[in-house]
C-alpha cells in the first residue's frame, strides 16, 4: 500500500529537506539544494527509486511520532513484542556539507532493528558505486557522493545495489547514522559528531522557536507552521521555496503535478507580513533581500517565481521512469509557468516593499527606483490579459484579482509618498492610474446582479483570490459588494465547508483535464473574510477545522479532498502555514501578538 501524503513528516537543514515515512523511510531528498535531483525517490517511485528505512523487524508502522516541542528534530517510536526503541531524525544546519543523522535509542527490552539504505542518484535512475574506505561506505555517481558511517559500527552488507544493517539495541543503548553528501571530485568532508549535533539541534531551534511573538490561542499550530516556513528557506539567500517536493498530486491519478521548489512572488507579502509580527525581522530582511535582487532588471521581464538563488531559467521537463505518487504521472522537474504573465505579482512586490518599509527594515538605496520603475511598466501595461494567481494554462484573461493587484501597486506607492514626499515619484500621476483601475474593476469585474466581484471580466465563475479584495483595502469589509462576494463564494467555491480556487470541472479557464481538491490557503482566506465581515465566530470554527486537518505533526499539503478525507497536492505547503499563521494574528493578533 502506498503512504499517504499525510504520513510524512519534514526534516531538512534550511538548504533542503527530507520526507520520512510513519514506517521510519526516508523517501524524499535531494542534495545539496531543494531543486537538485533526489537521491531518494520513493515518494515518486517505488523502493528501487532510492529510500533509507530505520525499523524494527516486521514492523510496518510506527507507534508514535512527534517533533521535539519547538525543533524539526523528529522521534519516532516503536512498540513490539521485543521492547521499544526511539529513532531520531535530523538534518543539522551545514558548516560545509549536508548530514542526515539517524539515531536509533532502545528505549525498552531488546529489539533487533534493520537499517536498509538503497541510494539511486538523479531522481532515482543512477545506481551508484559502492565501496569501502577509512571503514565507511562511499557511493559515487558523477558528480554526487555520500559518505555513510555509523557509531558504534554495525554489521553492515551489500545486496541488491543496497547497503544494510543488522543491530539490537537495548534500554539506554544508541546507534548513531549519518549520511553525508558532498561533490564526489572533492575530499570527504569533516566528520560530524552525530550526539553532539542532536543536542545542539534542539538548542537552536528551540532559541528560535522562543523567540515568536505570537502568545495567543494554538500557540503550538503556529509556531509548528513558523518553524516549517523556516525550514523551507534558503538559508544562503534567504529565498523560501513553495514547497519541499515535486509532482505530489493534486487529484489522484491525474496530471496536476506540479514542481514547487521554488521561490513565488505571490507568497511574498504575506510571508513578510507573518514573518514581522511574529518578531523574525532577520528572516524578513532576508526575504525581502532576496525579493530585490531576483526582480532587479527591466519590469517588462518581471516573473511570478525564480529559484532559491533567483535563477530566472527553470525549463520544465519529465520523468518517465518514475510511476508517479500513487500512480500519478507525469513527474514533472522544472515550471514552465516561469514564462507567464501575472500581473498581480507587481502588485505584491509593491506591497512587500511598502511593508517592509513601515516595520522598519533597512531601506535598501536602489528599492525605490525599482519601485518607480515597476510603476512605470504598469502605467503602460496594466490592460493586458493575463495567465492570473492560478497560472492557468489556458488564454489568457483580465483577471479581477490581477486588477486588484495593479491597484495595490499604484496604491502602496501613493502611500508611500505621502508618507515620504522627499522620495521622487509622480504622485498625481499614479492617483489617477489607482483611480482608473479601481473605476475599471468595479464596472467590468463586478456582476450586480448577483453581488459579487467574478473570476475575470465578463465571466460567470467566481474566484478564490476575490476573498483578499478587503485585505489589499480595494474596498472596505462593510461594503456591500464584498459581503456579496464572500457570500457568493461560499455558496459556489465551498465544498465540505472548505473553499476551491475556483470550479475546475464547469469552467475550461485553466486548460487541464480532470479536478483537484479544496485548496488550503483559500480556505484561510475564507476564515480572515469572515472576521473582516463581522462573522468572527463563524471564522474561528472554519479556522478550528482547518486545524484539524493537518497531519500527526502538524503539517498541511497544498489541498485537501474532503471526499476522501486526505492531504494533496505538494508538501508541506508554505502557503498553506502562511494562511495559518495570518489567520491566526487576524483571529486573535489583538490578544495574542507581542
Amino acid at each position: 500500500m502506498h503512504p499517504r501524503i499525510e504520513d510524512y513528516a519534514l526534516i531538512g537543514d534550511e538548504q533542503t529537506a527530507g520526507l520520512v515515512g510513519m514506517d521510519g523511510s526516508l523517501d524524499w531528498l535531494c542534495l545539496p539544494r531543494f531543486d537538485s535531483a533526489a537521491c531518494f525517490a520513493r515518494l515518486l517511485g517505488d523502493e528501487e527509486n532510492g529510500h533509507w528505512r530505520i525499523a524494527p523487524l516486521n514492523a510496518d508502522r510506527c507507534t508514535r511520532r512527534a517533533y521535539r516541542p519547538g525543533t524539526l528534530v523528529l522521534d519516532t517510536e516503536w512498540e513490539t513484542d521485543e521492547g521499544a526503541v526511539r529513532v531520531t531524525d535530523l538534518m543539522p544546519q551545514r558548516d560545509v556539507a549536508p548530514d542526515v543523522v539517524r539515531v536509533v535509542e532502545g528505549l525498552r527490552g531488546r529489539v533487533t532493528v534493520r537499517s536498509t539504505l538503497r541510494l539511486r542518484f538523479e531522481y532515482g535512475s543512477v545506481v551508484p558505486w559502492m565501496r569501502r574506505a577509512d571503514g565507511h561506505r562511499v557511493a559515487v555517481a558523477g558528480p554526487d557522493a555520500t559518505w555513510l558511517r555509523s557509531e558504534p559500527p554495525v554489521r553492515t552488507w551489500g545486496e541488491h545495489f543496497g547497503t544494510y544493517s543488522e543491530f539490537t539495541v537495548e534500554a539506554g543503548e544508541k546507534v548513531a547514522f549519518v549520511l553525508t553528501w558532498h561533490p564526489s571530485h572533492e575530499p570527504r568532508p569533516p566528520l560530524t559528531d552525530p550526539f553532539e549535533t542532536l543536542e545542539s539541534s534542539v538548542a537552536d531551534w528551540q532559541a528560535w522557536s522562543a523567540r515568536c511573538r505570537y502568545v495567543g490561542p494554538h500557540r503550538d499550530a503556529v509556531i509548528r507552521s513558523l518553524i516549517t516556513l523556516k525550514a523551507l528557506t534558503y538559508r544562503p539567500t534567504g529565498g523560501i521555496v513553495a514547497a519541499a517536493t515535486t509532482s505530489l498530486p493534486e487529484e489522484m491519478g491525474g496530471v496536476r503535478n506540479w514542481d514547487y521548489r521554488y521561490c513565488w512572488l505571490r507568497d511574498s507579502t504575506l510571508t513578510l507580513s507573518v514573518l514581522v509580527q511574529c518578531g523574525y525581522l532577520e528572516e524578513a530582511e532576508a526575504w525581502r533581500d532576496w525579493l530585490l535582487r531576483a526582480v532587479a532588471g527591466d519590469p517588462a521581464d518581471l516573473q511570478i517565481m525564480y529559484g532559491v538563488a533567483g535563477e530566472r531559467r527553470l525549463p520544465e521537463f519529465e520523468l518517465p521512469w518514475l510511476s508517479g505518487f500513487g500512480g500519478s504521472r507525469p513527474v514533472r522537474i522544472g515550471n514552465e509557468a516561469v514564462k507567464q504573465l501575472q500581473l498581480d505579482v507587481y502588485g505584491e512586490v509593491m506591497d512587500s516593499l511598502s511593508l517592509a518599509r513601515r516595520a522598519g527594515l533597512p531601506a535598501k538605496p536602489h528599492m525605490w527606483s525599482l519601485q518607480r520603475v515597476l510603476l512605470d511598466f504598469l502605467r503602460s501595461s496594466w490592460r493586458q490579459p493575463d495567465e492570473g494567481i492560478w497560472e492557468v494554462r489556458g488564454d489568457r484573461r483580465d483577471f479581477v484579482h490581477s486588477k486588484v493587484m495593479v491597484w495595490v501597486a499604484a496604491d502602496r506607492a501613493v502611500r508611500t509618498l505621502e508618507v515620504l514626499p522627499d522620495l521622487i515619484g509622480d504622485l498625481e500621476g499614479w492617483r489617477a492610474l489607482r483611480d482608473e483601475v479601481h473605476r475599471e474593476v468595479c464596472e467590468k469585474g463586478y456582476d450586480p446582479e448577483r453581488n459579487t466581484f467574478t473570476q475575470y471580466y465578463g465571466s460567470r465563475e467566481l474566484d478564490a483570490s476575490l476573498l483578499l479584495i478587503p485585505r489589499t483595502g480595494f474596498l472596505p469589509p462593510d461594503d456591500p459588494r464584498v459581503v456579496g462576494t464572500v457570500d457568493a463564494i461560499r455558496a459556489d467555491l465551498e465544498h465540505d465547508g472548505l473553499v476551491r480556487r475556483y470550479s475546475a470541472e464547469e469552467t475550461p479557464v485553466d486548460g487541464l483535464p480532470g479536478g483537484e481538491g479544496a485548496f488550503l490557503v483559500c480556505s484561510f482566506w475564507l476564515a480572515d473574510a469572515l472576521h473582516m465581515t463581522g462573522r468572527t465566530q463563524e471564522a474561528r470554527d472554519l479556522f478550528e477545522r482547518l486545524l484539524g486537518l493537518a497531519n500527526d505533526v502538524g503539517l498541511l499539503s497544498e489541498e485537501y479532498d474532503p471526499g476522501a478525507g486526505a492531504q494533496r497536492g505538494n508538501f508541506p505547503q508554505a502557503f498553506s502555514h502562511i494562511g495559518l499563521v495570518t489567520t491566526a494574528l487576524t483571529l486573535y493578533g489583538g490578544e495574542g501578538a507581542g
